[in-house]
């Protein structure tokens, strides 16, 4: 493929029928407006927000009583609020049809598999908030839940966010202590689990782990059947239930929603807590609504009866991304387990058989398939499938060109980037504009993100901080805990007055894109001259010899000298040769300011529960800083690969 083209270019039928399209030919009727192009239509979305949220909840048909004010103290990010005289139900708007086709269809590993119709899954709901009711849980209580991407999990969400409970998660696979240093702080009312699950299709036991932090959370114990024996389980906690036995006493009846104010919190999610104990961000159903909505239906293309699939857990912010494909009306496929068991078609075969419309994963498991020598393109019929998207870390442009050599040459492929912070994106696709290899196609309606210099100044043709200079419904309600907001002002007001600054590195491109090199916090600073992980990681990668690689600044002779962590593929060593080539990929690839002055390799890298590496807690481990919260990651014993290395000495 040229560099110089694009990968995909939209066509005729998606520039002019495409949702986004019709929602713009929408918004000029209903505003008197004319836009030229997306980019007037973007630029009057972030000039006129209060009317673009307006047209959003009216094109939507949201669900609830707007009022009459779309926005006030609009100016001032931490002083906005949007539709404040609103009320709504996040789980009414993502119940809103009923019928027999699919609403969850369900994987886990090779070894479940079942599906809910809507009748079905708004059955199960009414169920369980009839009995979510019955134990007197209601508005502002909260409901945390250690589960399996499971369609009960779902039912349970919107259970809880119909009756006003406020709804936290995260994946079993979490250690005692990394489950009671989020829902500790939150003191829920009812804690959720399963019985068991499977990865790497081996039945993985919780039950020990289950009755510890049961027995000091001190609450009710929902035992959802999965794997396991649930009411083994349950019988052997202080407050034990299983599902059948919570809904055993209620027969489905109509359900009822209670309508609460648009700034109402219905998520609390958690920083990934590798510097700390993780901040509790609570996110609020209206703004969660309002943006996902924009998302799926606008930059996804989302239509009614689509197919909807994202490769996530109950731990990461995608999962609540995508149980919001509902309120589209979109089916969600949801998959349980290691995206390689049986083996690494899995997920593909998931995608033909179903025929998935949209395919959300990350740029890791894209490297992963592409290093697997995979190529579905050749294997599956994914004729049905039209849009990729891939977060987690930047997708690096030679995973953009496997995606259309190896998996599909006509798909629209889009790296998003955003986050816990939002519950959603920053930057996004959209299947107005083509697609150029490496870069994410450009910034969410609505949404004022810009690239500053260390002085505050907006920056094109240079990396800089990823900045949002108008505030959006999405922002997060409070930090729990925080009662004067200092935490959330840290968090992203400290480094420019009234300004949302994320903490990524990022550019701007010459088609409109963007670029993200990182995050800021991890970037290198060599001589002086700030660096991105993501472009030496770009490099690196794509050599045969090297799995995966972690790159950090070491403190050195008063400055900072690059350090490389290479996890070599199977069989292969470190030589000196070896070590050449990869300086002489990197130099010729980037720069020779990116050229490490060291490389080492390790067993393994630590890395999140939702995949990420941990630049962070490697420096602080090489440097002799204690590595505050091991809870959070997936592998914590990779970080003693990283201690007291006798090659950093020197």
């Amino acid at each position: 493929m040229q560099p110089d083209r694009p990968l995909w270019v939209p066509d005729a039928e998606t520039l002019a029928l495409s949702p986004v399209a019709q929602f713009m030919a929408w918004c000029e009727e209903r505003f008197g407006r004319e836009f030229s192009d997306y980019d007037a239509f973007h630029e009057w979305s972030v000039a006129a927000r209060g009317d673009f949220w307006t047209a959003v909840w009216e094109h939507c048909g949201v669900i609830g009583e707007r009022g009459d004010r779309a926005l006030i103290n609009g100016e001032r990010m931490l002083e906005a609020r949007f539709f404040p005289d609103a009320k709504l139900n996040f789980a009414e708007n993502l119940l809103r049809a009923g019928g027999s086709d699919d609403a969850l269809i369900f994987r886990g590993e090779d070894k479940v598999r079942y599906r809910f119709s809507r009748d079905e899954l708004r059955s199960l709901v009414s169920r369980l908030q009839q009995a979510l009711k019955a134990r007197g849980i209601g508005v502002g209580d909260r409901v945390a839940a250690m589960m399996p991407n499971l369609p009960e999990t779902i039912a349970l969400m919107l259970a809880a966010a119909s009756v006003g409970a406020i709804w936290s998660s995260c994946s079993p696979d979490f250690g005692e202590q990394g489950v009671l240093d989020r829902f500790g702080q939150i003191g829920p009312k009812l804690f959720v689990v399963c019985d068991g699950y499977w990865y790497n299709g081996k039945r993985q036991d919780v039950d020990a782990k289950v009755r510890a932090v049961a027995k000091t959370l001190r609450v009710p114990t929902l035992v959802v059947p999965y794997a396991g024996d649930s009411a083994a389980l349950a019988a052997g906690i202080d407050g034990g239930v299983t599902l059948p036995d919570f809904i055993a006493a209620f027969e489905a009846k109509p359900l009822a929603f209670e309508r609460l104010p648009f700034s109402h919190p219905l998520y609390i999610l958690f920083s990934s807590g590798t510097t700390g104990v993780p901040k509790c961000i609570v996110h609020s159903a209206g703004g969660t609504l309002l943006q996902h909505l924009k998302e799926h239906r606008f930059h996804c293309g989302l239509k009614e009866g689509e197919r909807l699939f994202y490769f996530t857990t109950c731990g990461w912010m995608m999962w609540n991304w995508l149980a919001s494909g509902l309120a589209v009306g979109a089916t969600l496929c949801l998959y349980d387990g290691s995206p390689f068991h049986p083996d690494g078609n899995v997920l593909f075969d998931f995608a033909a058989e179903e025929r998935f419309a949209v395919f959300g994963t990350s740029a890791k498991y894209i490297d992963a398939v592409r290093k697997g020598g995979l190529t579905p393109a050749t294997t599956h019929d994914l004729s049905a499938l039209r849009l990729l998207t891939s977060t987690g870390s930047p997708l690096s442009p030679e995973g953009f060109s496997f995606v259309y050599e190896g998996i599909k040459s006509d798909v629209q492929l889009a790296s998003i980037s955003g986050g816990t912070d939002i519950v959603s994106c920053f930057v996004l696709g959209n299947p107005l504009k083509p697609v150029w290899r490496g870069e994410i196609q450009g910034p969410g309606l609505g949404l004022a993100v810009d690239v500053w210099n260390d002085e505050g100044k907006p920056v094109r043709g240079e990396k800089g901080e990823l900045v949002c200079t108008r505030a959006f419904p999405s922002m997060p309600v409070m930090f729990w805990n925080d009662p004067e907001g200092a935490k959330y002002r840290a968090a992203y007001f400290e480094r420019f007055d009234n300004v949302w600054c994320h903490g990524d590195f990022a550019e701007w491109t010459p088609h409109g894109g963007i670029i993200i090199h990182g995050r800021s916090d991890a970037t290198l600073n060599p001589g002086g001259v700030r660096i991105g992980t993501a472009e030496i990681y770009n490099q690196v990668e794509q050599m045969p010899e090297v799995a995966e690689a972690l790159c950090i600044g070491q403190d050195w002779q008063d400055d900072v000298r690059v350090i490389l962590f290479v996890r070599l593929a199977p069989g292969v060593e470190l030589t000196e040769q070896l070590s050449q080539a990869i300086r002489t990929r990197i130099r010729t690839g980037a720069s020779p300011r990116h050229v490490p002055a060291k490389i080492i390799a390790v067993a393994d890298i630590p890395r999140t529960k939702s995949g990420k590496i941990v630049e962070l807690a490697v420096r602080d481990v090489v440097h002799g800083r204690p590595v505050k919260n091991k809870e959070a990651l997936a592998n914590p014993e990779a970080l003693e690969l990283f201690a007291g290395l006798d090659a950093l000495k020197s």
